[in-house]
């Protein structure tokens, strides 16, 4: 990271600081701001966390959760006054403003120093201070490094060490995902070392599903699932009704195209959700087909490499057709990773 030292002494007295996660914040992304608020508290320094959207709610058992303020129009004047009194804002889990929005307006004409901490691939030119590592396999991995580098250490308490393992754990997918480094399996047994009891934080956040997450779930594989043997694709195509159905909660297709990347043979798989406002994808593959690259080519999104989203524009009855089009742009290098 560029400029630590001056970043140290910008931090060395107290600060009335911002963390912003992205849109609908993960466990990566929101273990990674609790992480780093709990860390900056320890350091006597305020810290308000703001979320841009709402977000799951199996992931309420984070510490000070109750303190989020999630962006609404009615508590915009609360937001506005924020921003004017902070002294810095830290983002966190993105590297593109329109990941962040609504609260992308506060950045545009910010002018005070902006922190970003981020493995996401982007243009983050609007950061004064960067920790970017594309390689990196969650953004819980870099906040713990850059309390590292602030020698703070000593300071990672078990809350803040389940937070981190929160975000390693999901964003490396149980530690199975190639991103998962020897470095991400060190972090952990360090956070374990500490005390951390790995398997709370893990039936915290897969165990603690609502009975209409399942029963979606249970409808998505009957009912929504197509499959494409002779490319190696296979995506979930859900409806507003299907959603309505079973009073869908942000969070409950968490997880669900990895299901259809599981199937023997299929080496890109997809869930094209329509949310009434917009028709979110989104992708994941296995070996070397980019699915960063397909979003950003087809449906203006980005991501990692094996892991990404997008939008699809127009009505959802068109939108399997624009998906199948596209992944027939695609075929040839598909099939021959059959």
């Amino acid at each position: 990271m560029e400029n630590i030292d001056k970043l140290k002494a910008f931090l060395s007295e107290p600060k009335q600081l911002v963390i912003i996660p992205h849109q609908k914040p993960d466990a990566d992304a929101l273990g990674s701001a609790h992480g780093l608020s709990l860390f900056l508290q320890k350091k006597g320094h305020s810290v308000q966390i703001i979320s841009p959207t709402d977000y799951p709610q199996f992931l309420a058992w984070m510490p000070q959760d109750d303190k989020i303020i999630v962006y609404k129009d009615k508590n915009k004047d609360q937001i506005d006054k924020i921003f004017e009194q902070s002294d810095m804002v830290f983002c966190l889990d993105f590297s593109e403003l329109s990941r962040c929005k609504p609260l992308d307006i506060y950045l545009t004409d910010y002018k005070k120093p902006i922190t970003l901490i981020d493995h996401h691939r982007g243009t983050p030119g609007m950061a004064d201070y960067k920790l970017w590592d594309i390689n990196a396999a969650a953004t819980a991995e870099l906040i713990y490094d850059f309390i590292g580098l602030l020698e703070g250490q000593d300071d990672i308490d078990i809350p803040i060490a389940e937070c981190i393992y929160a975000g390693l754990m999901t964003d490396t997918g149980s530690f199975k995902h190639p991103s998962t480094s020897s470095k991400v399996h060190r972090i952990a047994a360090e956070l374990m070392d500490l005390g951390m009891n790995a398997a709370r934080v893990h039936n915290l956040v897969y165990d603690n599903n609502s009975e209409n997450k399942l029963r979606l779930l249970g409808h998505a594989l009957l009912n929504c699932l197509v499959v494409k043997q002779d490319v190696g694709a296979a995506y979930f195509l859900l409806s507003q009704d299907d959603l309505k159905r079973f009073d869908f909660r942000t969070g409950d297709s968490e997880g669900l195209v990895n299901y259809a990347l599981s199937i023997q043979g299929i080496q890109f798989a997809a869930t094209i959700i329509d949310h009434g406002d917009s028709i979110r994808c989104s992708f994941r593959s296995i070996g070397n087909f980019s699915v960063a690259d397909f979003a950003r080519q087809h449906f203006e999104g980005g991501g990692h490499f094996n892991a990404s989203g997008g939008i699809i524009r127009g009505e959802f009855k068109d939108a399997a057709t624009k998906f199948e089009d596209a992944v027939a742009q695609h075929a040839k290098e598909l099939k021959s990773y059959l």
